[in-house]
């Protein structure tokens, strides 16, 4: 861990207001059995940068909660974001959601694990899209056109933003070497 544990206590001005939003967001629900006093994963990050933390947390609410693509199109490829990274919190905080979502453990295994996920509909393109954009850099003319013909335009927009926001917290969470909340079980506990 690069940083030290942070209590919302111990902030002041914007970084408080990072905290705030946060706190009085949809993150709140969601987050609301998570049972620590610090503040975790990259937020713990984003509230000493309030210039960027606030703009990019008002983001990542946007991606997870105001677009319309299925929760289980969204957590295909945000676990596959996670693995891609070896990103322990990301990957931890999503399998769960994943689970929630209607994902089998056996694709989530097979993502932590590096083998190949063999999702079906449209988590198999979700999967897809997110890989290519991993691996290649762009999307192959196949895979967008399966993309906007199952989401559309708009949930193509909404599902690279989603892949672009999740590298963004992988990289935040590995760069700062944010540590895994008690009791969470670590998906790589290799280090690789």
């Amino acid at each position: 861990m690069r940083l030290p544990e942070i209590t919302p206590e111990e902030l002041t001005g914007g970084g408080r207001e990072v905290y705030d939003a946060l706190r009085s967001g949809p993150r709140s629900a969601a987050t609301a059995d998570l049972k620590v006093n610090n503040i975790v994963g990259p937020y713990g990050v984003w509230v000493r940068a309030p210039a960027i933390g606030g703009p990019t947390q008002a983001l990542g609410a946007a991606v997870r909660f105001a677009g319309g693509l299925p929760e289980l199109v969204k957590e295909a490829a945000i676990c596959t974001v996670g693995a891609h990274y070896r990103s322990k919190f990301e990957f931890a905080a999503h399998e769960r959601l994943a689970q929630i979502a209607g994902i089998e453990q056996r694709h989530l295994d097979a993502l932590r694990d590096g083998g190949q996920a063999e999702f079906t509909g449209q988590e198999a393109i979700a999967h897809r899209v997110a890989a290519e954009l991993l691996e290649s850099h762009g999307m192959s003319d196949e895979t967008y056109a399966a993309a906007v013909a199952e989401f559309g335009t708009e949930g193509v927009i909404e599902l690279v933003t989603t892949v672009g926001y999740y590298c963004l917290i992988s990289l935040t969470l590995n760069a700062f070497e944010i540590p895994l909340p008690p009791g969470w079980e670590d998906p790589f506990p290799d280090g690789s």
